[in-house]
C-alpha cells in the first residue's frame, strides 16, 4: 500500500516535533556531565510521567481501534482491504510505541544518578539519549494521533455522512476489487 497524502501529513506532524525537541536541545548547548546529571534529576519525573501518558494514551486507542473495526463492519457500504491496512497500520505502530514507552519508563526508574560506578562524563551521553527518546516517543503519540483522525474523518464520511464515492468504498459494480 502506497503512502496517502494524509499518511505522509502524520508522519510530517511527528517530523516536525522531532524537529522542535532537537532545536530545543541544540540551544541548551554542551552539558557538562555534572550539569547533565542534575538536569536528569530534575527531568526524571517528567519523563516517567510522560511514558505513563503514552503508554496510557496507546493502550486507549487500541481499544479504540478495536471500537472502530466492529462499527465498520456494521456499515452498509463495503469497504475496500486498504482501509482495514490503514487501521493495521495504526495498530502496529501504536503497539511499538506503547512497548517503547513502558521500557523506556522500566530503564528511567533504574537510581543511575546515584550510582557512584557511573563515571560524570557518562550523564551528558545519558541526558541526550533520554530527550532523543522522549522526542521519538512522543513523535510516534502524534503520527498515530493524525492517522487515527484520518481514519475517524473517513469513518464519518462513509458512515455518518453515506458517502458511496469515497475512495475507501468498494465500488458497487466491481466486488472483486480491494
Amino acid at each position: 500500500m502506497e503512502m496517502n497524502k494524509y499518511t505522509r501529513r502524520a508522519f510530517i506532524g511527528g517530523l516536525i516535533c522531532m524537529i522542535v525537541i532537537a532545536l530545543s536541545t541544540f540551544l541548551l548547548g554542551k552539558l557538562s556531565g555534572y550539569e547533565a546529571k542534575i538536569l536528569i534529576k530534575s527531568s526524571l519525573d517528567g519523563i516517567n510521567t510522560l511514558c505513563n501518558t503514552i503508554a496510557l494514551a496507546s493502550a486507549t486507542i487500541l481499544a479504540l481501534l478495536l471500537t472502530l473495526l466492529g462499527l465498520s463492519s456494521t456499515t452498509k457500504s463495503e469497504l475496500k482491504k486498504d482501509y482495514y491496512h490503514e487501521v493495521l497500520i495504526i495498530a502496529k505502530l501504536d503497539t511499538t510505541i506503547f512497548i517503547a514507552a513502558v521500557i523506556t519508563f522500566l530503564i528511567f526508574n533504574l537510581p543511575i544518578t546515584e550510582s557512584s560506578n557511573v563515571p560524570n562524563n557518562w550523564f551528558s551521553t545519558l541526558y541526550y539519549i533520554s530527550l532523543g527518546i522522549s522526542s521519538l516517543l512522543s513523535a510516534g503519540l502524534i503520527v498515530v494521533v493524525l492517522l487515527l483522525y484520518n481514519t475517524v474523518v473517513n469513518i464519518i464520511k462513509i458512515v455518518g455522512l453515506g458517502r458511496k464515492d469515497h475512495p475507501l468504498v468498494r465500488d458497487e459494480s466491481n466486488k472483486i476489487e480491494n
